[in-house]
């Protein structure tokens, strides 16, 4: 594989990933504006970010199997028109009801790019460098959460906010023709992975009781977690508890995304000395720690703008070092049913993040404690499934190279 080419899978691929992040982040400065728009609640307009969890959660169960089944591009033909209809129907409605719906079929369109680029890194990468292309689509992916509400923040301000549903109409466009023309096809189709339930089932069944899988994939999703609980409870915090406006609010996303990403990259380089193995409990154990004092922090009225910026960016770095990580190991004991692999891992970590955001736009908005309160939880849990699963891994399949590198047809 040249340069040049793998240059652009991973520019291409990072974008697929991007796809969904980029749709969560853009609207968020927009919360207040859609909810006098539409005459409803904060809360009812955080159940459109419920909606777009729920929707990729169960979303990537359903591409699994088509992607194994039929390959990986025309399932992801298929969700990127439908990412672009449901994104053009989110710019004329007049409802929260009707946002609600159709951020929810946004998301089962989107959600075909998240499940066909993860299963394409482990199709077109050997195993032993799926870790740092992990990390290098994270650092694509990290161009969402800096730009997105920045770019929403001013095209909401400057626009209203049914004009970002027109950005992200061209965004999916511009993919579909980026995979039409020069994503190359990695994987044969495979009619022998039946779309009966009872197959689709047993695939799934057959992957979550791998030791290996269910270890990494459920420690991963609930880490994950915290951060979804920061995005759905960020647009209040900020723009309701701290009084920011728009714009300042998505300059301060924009910040806490850094900590995120730029941890990805220090990770890119503890693998040259350390394991994943080594560098998952070290990230949980400052998840933990951090999320202790946040919480005490928030339960006794101690935090100010400054201090939860300062406690946000390192429990973000502390996700962004478990991540990658657990992705890799996750997937490394798959290779046939790779896409069921990774659509499963999906689910359970946008599965995860729907229960949260809906379980913060429950309680009081006014307050920090929600949002800090799962946050640490996540922590806590995330840790405890981490101790408990690795000791039923009896055969290990570390994060080495076992295919051969290059493209595969």
């Amino acid at each position: 594989m040249t340069k040049k080419t793998y240059f652009s899978l991973i520019l291409i691929l990072g974008s697929l990933t991007a796809l969904a992040p980029f749709s969560i982040d853009m609207y968020l400065p927009g919360f207040p504006a859609i909810a006098k728009d539409l005459n409803t609640s904060a809360a009812k307009v955080a159940l459109t970010l419920s909606g777009f969890f729920i929707g990729i959660s169960a979303g990537q169960l359903l591409y699994g199997p088509l992607l194994d089944h039929f390959g990986r591009k025309k399932p992801l033909y298929f969700g990127l028109a439908l990412y672009i209809i449901a994104s053009i129907g989110c710019v004329m409605i007049k409802d929260i009801d009707s946002l609600i719906i159709l951020r929810f079929v946004q998301a089962i369109g989107s959600c075909a790019a998240t499940v066909a680029s993860v299963a394409m890194v482990r199709d077109l990468f050997p195993v032993k460098d799926s870790a740092k292309v992990f990390a290098l689509l994270i650092l694509v992916l990290g161009v969402s959460p800096m730009v997105a509400p920045t770019v929403g923040g001013y095209v909401t301000a400057a626009f209203g906010w049914h004009a970002v549903f027109i950005v992200l109409t061209a965004i999916g466009s511009v993919l579909l023709i980026a995979t039409l023309l020069w994503l190359p096809d990695s994987y044969k189709p495979d009619p022998s992975h039946s779309l009966k339930p009872r197959p689709i089932i047993n695939d799934f069944l057959s992957v979550i009781k791998e030791p290996q899988f269910y270890t990494y994939a459920f420690t991963g999703a609930i880490a994950f977690a915290g951060l979804f609980a920061y995005v759905s409870g960020s647009p209040v915090i900020f723009m309701t508890v701290f009084k920011v406006d728009e714009k300042v609010y998505s300059w301060i996303f924009a910040f806490l995304s850094i900590g995120f990403i730029g941890s990805n990259q220090v990770n890119s380089l503890l693998l040259r000395k350390f394991r994943s193995e080594q560098i998952i409990p070290a990230a949980l154990t400052g998840l933990v720690i951090i999320g202790a004092i946040f919480f005490l922090a928030s339960v006794n009225g101690w935090l100010n703008l400054g201090l939860t910026i300062t406690f946000l960016f390192f429990f973000l770095s502390c996700i962004g070092l478990a991540n990658p990580n657990t992705a890799a190991l996750s997937l490394a004991p798959f290779s046939k049913n790779a896409g069921s692999a990774s659509a499963l891992m999906g689910a359970l970590q946008m599965g995860m993040g729907s229960l949260i955001s809906v379980i913060i736009s429950a309680f009081d908005v006014s307050s920090t404690v929600p949002m800090v309160s799962a946050m640490a939880g996540s922590a806590v849990l995330a840790s405890l499934v981490y101790m408990l699963g690795k000791r039923t891994i009896k055969e290990r399949v570390e994060v080495k190279e076992s295919v051969e590198a290059g493209l595969m047809h």
